[in-house]
């Protein structure tokens, strides 16, 4: 039976809808907000897996159909998933994994379609909304609401869920997710905005998932079903307590290794010695491996966890505010544009800048805008295997590296130059070359070194650092500068990044069901001051951007022209500006509104590109002498191209003094002349001279003969 519930929200009209569509799923709902439309499906498998994680996958889908596009390419249909389709099922998968409860290992899936885009209203914030009823209307153990906002600031005033050309306006775009109660996932970037104001927008944006969260609980009346059968898959209590006894002391002792390597080390042989010795007190223990390392990992979490909220110590002997060693590097890399290499303890980022052309600009067909989006700076994160110290394949940009790169993008993007005053495409590839916790932030940190060291003028240098979480009860113990260790087995992955005037990035994960604003505000508080304490260390590497671009970069230059005298530049089938680059080594660029680009490696070559172009579009002056070929003869007189793409008539009776019988006589095509531009008629036809032009050449000869001459004579008497 379908149902439907309306309601106005943030000014316009949502709607949930169930019993219509998807009927075979273990839960389905249809939201719309606005036009934009999005169907949500639940499916969960009735037997657990054997993996040693919740297989959880979230599949968020965009349909071209929906904002009436046909998808490009050969085979006319969507393919793999693009950025913006992994982006915002990565916002899906954080808020809900944690509400899941310990040890439920039954495949699950969430799957979100996008069926209508309005191209005001973006899909993310409301496929969470569609997730979380279907996952209540389930079989599957979800029983929490939790629901997304965004919300932006326009001239002081906050906006809940505001539309795509509304945050063309804002200082501020962030996306917040979470329950009635608490704040469970934030994702967003500002324009250096104080951490009291990404406060006060969390509290708006919590409010704004409070009325969400209301309207699901009374849609919800009637339609949630029993959760299915299900039981943790736990250990042996006898097994789990002789593991305990014969490792507990081992495991503290191993954990106390500073050293990421020496402390895996450690563990993997305390595991090797427990497994052995209780499979030599009863060889039965020798087929429950598994379990045994499993119950290794939990008390290997416990331990850490307690060490640090009793001690106050951590792994790698750290107080909870210190940070890692830092050292920056820049301009290690010869020949590329911009260099850095960026360590923080051990984790390492090697980012590089490539300047580039508006030829160079990424082109995305996105269901969000009617035309296509040119993207102009990108940066991309990679994390290959050595990085951890592993062996396995190179495939495919992962979800993660998508992630982090978009994190790292996004606290970079607003210290850029305005393009119009710094026309260029940018490039930033950050290679993470060791990694122990925060790889992202390094990521931050050595791509605004590497700009720097490019010769990007940008505002300000840029740094970001990681918050983590360890809260057992009452106990709390908030962490600066996690390493891999606290992020796997902590409670929370704060990341901040921002300059000194102000936060440009922000990112929270938690595995718990949620966070207080008094722990968000100290954690932002804490990340401030260990952001200032990192821009402090890599200015002693570089503290501001260069003053000359590299010399491999290329030289761009812009200049204006009438938009009428495009097609002269162009020429027919592109002769003219072939030419022009064919002759200066320049690649030139033109857009609609008359904007041309220059680009060279070498000044001379932009230089000459630039005269070239200059002389096409420059209107012909009356009583000014040309030189240029002659492009045709008749029995007339002969056509000069006095300007590219501009020829005059010389008649046959301006060629020479005196009677001309024929042309050809005088001048041959292909010939470099001068003519003087005697007239220009109401049809815009030229009318050339050569015979006036061989006079003025013959008077100014006339006048230097005698400044010369005088010059002598003067010289004589000296």
């Amino acid at each position: 039976m379908m149902q439907r519930m309306e309601r106005q929200f943030a000014g316009r009209t949502l709607s949930l809808e169930v019993g219509r569509m998807a009927k075979l799923a273990q839960g389905s709902c249809l939201v719309q907000y606005g036009d934009t439309v999005v169907l949500c499906a639940v499916t969960v498998r009735d037997d657990p897996t054997h993996l040693p994680f919740f297989p959880l996958t979230i599949e968020y889908r965009e349909k071209s159909y929906a904002a009436g596009k046909i998808p490009g390419g050969f085979f006319k249909r969507e393919g793999r998933p693009g950025e913006k389709e992994i982006l915002s099922a990565r916002m899906i998968d954080r808020p809900i994994r944690p509400l899941f409860p310990d040890g439920f290992m039954h495949e699950t899936q969430v799957a979100c379609f996008i069926l209508s885009a309005d191209q005001e209203n973006d899909a993310d914030v409301i496929a969470l909304l569609g997730a979380s009823v279907a996952l209540n209307m389930s079989k599957a153990p979800f029983n929490t609401a939790v629901a997304s906002a965004r919300v932006g600031r326009i001239q002081g005033n906050w906006v809940v869920n505001p539309t795509f050309q509304q945050l063309e306006y804002s200082d501020i775009d962030l996306v917040v997710s979470g329950s009635a109660d608490a704040i469970t996932m934030v994702e967003g970037g500002a324009l250096e905005v104080s951490e009291v104001e990404i406060l006060e927008g969390l509290n708006v944006a919590h409010d704004a998932i409070k009325e969400l969260v209301a309207m699901q609980e009374e849609f919800l009346q009637g339609h949630r079903v029993p959760d299915m059968q299900w039981s943790p898959q736990e250990p042996d209590a006898a097994l789990q307590a002789r593991v305990e006894e014969l490792a507990g002391a081992k495991v503290a002792e191993a954990l106390s290794i500073g050293d990421k390597q020496e402390r895996s080390q450690a563990m993997a042989t305390v595991t090797e010695d427990v497994i052995a010795a209780m499979t030599a007190e009863d060889p039965a223990y020798g087929e429950h491996a598994k379990d045994i390392k499993s119950v290794l990992r939990s008390l290997e979490k416990k331990t850490m966890r307690r060490t640090i909220l009793d001690k106050g110590e951590r792994a790698d002997g750290r107080g909870v505010d210190d940070i890692r060693a830092i050292t920056s590097e820049v301009g290690i890399l010869p020949r590329t544009h911009g260099s850095a290499l960026f360590t923080r303890g051990q984790t390492q980022a090697l980012a590089v800048v490539t300047l580039g052309t508006s030829r160079d600009e990424q082109r995305i067909d996105s269901i969000d805008s009617r035309e296509e989006i040119k993207k102009s700076f990108m940066l991309h994160y990679n994390f290959p295997p050595f990085s951890v110290g592993e062996a396995r394949p190179f495939r495919g940009t992962s979800r993660r590296e998508i992630g982090h790169g978009n994190l790292a993008e996004r606290a970079m993007q607003p210290l850029l130059p305005a393009y119009e005053d710094f026309p260029y495409t940018i490039r930033i590839v950050s290679d993470v070359l060791e990694s122990n916790g925060s790889s992202s932030m390094a990521t931050v940190c050595g791509a605004s070194l590497s700009l720097m060291d490019a010769g990007v003028p940008i505002k300000s240098p840029c740094a970001g650092v990681a918050m983590g979480l360890i809260k057992e009860g009452d106990d709390i113990a908030i962490l600066t500068d996690i390493l891999g260790l606290e992020d796997a087995l902590g409670d929370m992955d704060f990341k901040v990044a921002g300059t000194r005037d102000g936060v440009t990035s922000i990112q929270m994960d938690i595995k718990i069901e949620g966070l207080t604003v008094d722990i968000l505000t100290e954690a932002l508080k804490r990340a401030n001051k260990g952001r200032m304490h990192i821009l402090d260390q890599m200015g002693q590497a570089l503290d501001t951007h260069r003053d000359e671009l590299s010399a491999y970069a290329p030289r761009i230059v812009s200049i204006q022209i009438n938009p009428e005298k495009i097609g002269e530049i162009i020429g027919p089938k592109g002769k003219t500006i072939r030419a022009i680059q064919e002759e200066s080594g320049a690649s030139i660029d033109i857009d609609d509104s008359g904007i041309v680009k220059i680009a060279a490696v070498d000044a001379e070559a932009g230089a000459r590109a630039r005269e070239m172009i200059e002389a096409i579009v420059k209107d012909p002056e009356v009583g000014r002498i040309y030189e240029g070929p002659v492009k045709n003869t008749t029995t007339f007189g002969a056509f000069v191209e006095i300007m590219p793409g501009t020829e005059g008539l010389c008649h046959i009776s301006e060629l020479q003094d005196g009677r001309t019988e024929n042309t050809e006589d005088v001048v041959s095509k292909g010939e470099i002349v001068r003519v003087k531009l005697l007239s220009i008629d109401e049809k815009g036809r030229l009318r050339l001279s050569r015979k006036a032009a061989l006079a003025e050449d013959a008077a100014a000869e006339d006048g230097d003969a005698a400044e010369g001459g005088d010059a002598n004579e003067e010289g004589g008497e000296g």
